[in-house]
């Protein structure tokens, strides 16, 4: 059984008032997987996953044959067996705002977001210390690596999704 929904409304939250935002409260979405036989089944887990990771976890648990090798996605049936392993370094969100594309990546502990490459802007949010992302760290010289980092797993993390 696979049950996924829909991602948050900003609901006045930042003066918002859509869905088409690069925070966590528009990116983060209901996701509950139960498989026959997992050990994990009914255990919440805290690690980063998306919905392209869907299509791989369900031809792993069906054992398909023939499944293409380059699959966005991971699966996410070792995730089902122990709820509390890691199942991927990092989750990358992608919006189009008229002729502005956004590109996000959420670590377990960062959000990093550039407009347009970062021509258009950037935000670095630290969710150990701001968990509803309301400071902006991308441009304090002290997050110039953390914010290299990021940017370069926005880059590595785009290429892998356009094999």
């Amino acid at each position: 059984v696979v049950f996924l929904g829909d991602h948050g409304y900003e609901l006045g939250v930042r003066n918002w008032w859509n869905k088409n935002t690069l925070f966590e409260r528009s990116c983060r979405t209901p996701l509950i997987v139960r498989a026959p036989g997992a050990k994990g089944n009914g255990t919440p887990s805290a690690a980063l996953a998306e919905f392209i990771d869907l299509y791989p976890t369900l031809a792993d648990l069906c054992a398909l044959k023939d499944v293409p090798k380059e699959l966005e996605g991971a699966s996410l049936r070792g995730l089902l067996g122990d709820p509390s392993r890691k199942h991927k370094d990092a989750a990358l969100t992608v919006v189009k705002r008229g002729p502005v594309l956004g590109r996000s990546v959420r670590t377990e502990r960062y959000r990093y977001t550039e407009w347009d490459g970062g021509s258009k802007g950037a935000e670095l949010y630290d969710h150990a210390t701001d968990p509803g992302e309301w400071v902006n760290l991308a441009e304090k010289p002290e997050m110039a690596k953390t914010r290299a980092e990021l940017s370069a797993l926005i880059k590595t993390t785009e290429a892998g999704a356009k094999r």
